[in-house]
């Protein structure tokens, strides 16, 4: 007699690995040192926020999402100041690198040696941004997902009835903000997807983001409130009968240009050419070798023997 066995839903876990590995780097002490002297703290401090990350909510694949670009160019050609303020000025890279401290950023390969090595997936898209990334997978999953990240933009992918949430670390990954609809209700006013319009209007100055002059967050939030959506409130605009403020109106109506292109560039998306990786987290490591090599090379210690238990287990 053969038995119905019902196969058990897979979770994934996506990494916004940029911005777990900065709040590592500024989170753990630079004293933390390869014998040739270079600091790993970053690197220490990320393979310490995976093997928490694991071992309290247990995910079946997992994806390390990187910035493949940081600032794309076509979200700067819609609105030039788009992370404008965070270009170095003069680096080897060119005009387009991204400032970062000088002892994380030769952090940053080693940490993809060492991902690659234990054989957790990486992925990174030419043209696009890791949030990016992060959006299409969780567009394709067909289980639930956590999206770990200290960026509140991805805060528009929360969807209850598919099983997306936000892990936001309040200090670093062993106190996390879990993110539903409830809650972003409770906070802004908003369901995932309201929160694109939100954050437009209100603007982000970290993101180089101008927003609606005048309209900050309880505008913001009041004026979805009352009309349900950016069309909805633009269309109010050339309703003389809709009730807004004569400052609203105008505010509005004069940034317009920014209104019409703001969505494409604060709305993450849904479908990058994603290659074709093996997302399943790993038992035991892909490359031991290597992996003995760079543990040696860069004093890697107590933080990979705790991942690599934590995946083992």
């Amino acid at each position: 007699m053969m038995r119905n066995v019902t196969q058990r839903t897979r979770r994934l876990m996506l990494l916004d690995t940029a911005s777990l590995y900065y709040r590592a780097y500024f989170g753990v002490p630079e004293s933390m040192k390869a014998p040739d002297g270079t600091p790993v703290n970053a690197v220490r401090g990320l393979l310490d926020f995976i093997t928490r990350l694991v071992q309290d909510h247990r995910p079946d694949d997992l994806v390390a999402c990187m910035d493949a670009d940081w600032r794309p160019h076509w979200r700067v050609e819609l609105i030039p100041s788009y992370k404008a303020h965070r270009v170095a000025e003069e680096v080897p890279e060119g005009p387009d690198a991204e400032e970062t401290p000088d002892t994380l950023a030769p952090q940053v390969p080693i940490i993809e040696d060492v991902l690659d090595a234990i054989g957790i997936a990486r992925v990174g898209v030419p043209a696009y941004e890791a949030d990016d990334v992060i959006g299409t997978f969780a567009a394709r999953a067909s289980g639930p997902v956590d999206i770990v990240t200290g960026d509140r933009d991805l805060y528009q992918l929360v969807d209850d009835e598919r099983g997306i949430r936000v892990l936001y670390p309040l200090k670093g990954v062993g106190s996390l903000q879990i993110t539903d609809e409830s809650w972003l209700r409770e906070k802004y006013g908003v369901d995932g997807p309201g929160y694109v319009d939100l954050a437009l209007l209100r603007g982000d100055p970290s993101d180089g983001l101008p927003g609606v002059p005048g309209i900050g967050e309880k505008t913001a939030a009041k004026l979805l409130d009352a009309f349900g959506d950016l069309a909805g409130i633009m269309a109010a605009v050339d309703d003389p009968k809709a009730k807004l403020t004569p400052s609203q109106r105008k505010r509005l109506d004069e940034a317009r240009p920014y209104v019409a292109v703001a969505p494409k560039v604060v709305r993450v998306a849904g479908d990058v050419p994603l290659p074709d990786v093996d997302l399943a987290l790993p038992h035991e490591p892909r490359d031991p070798a290597t992996l003995d090599e760079l543990a040696a090379q860069w004093n890697l210690g107590g933080s990979l023997q705790r991942l690599l238990s934590t995946l083992h287990a």
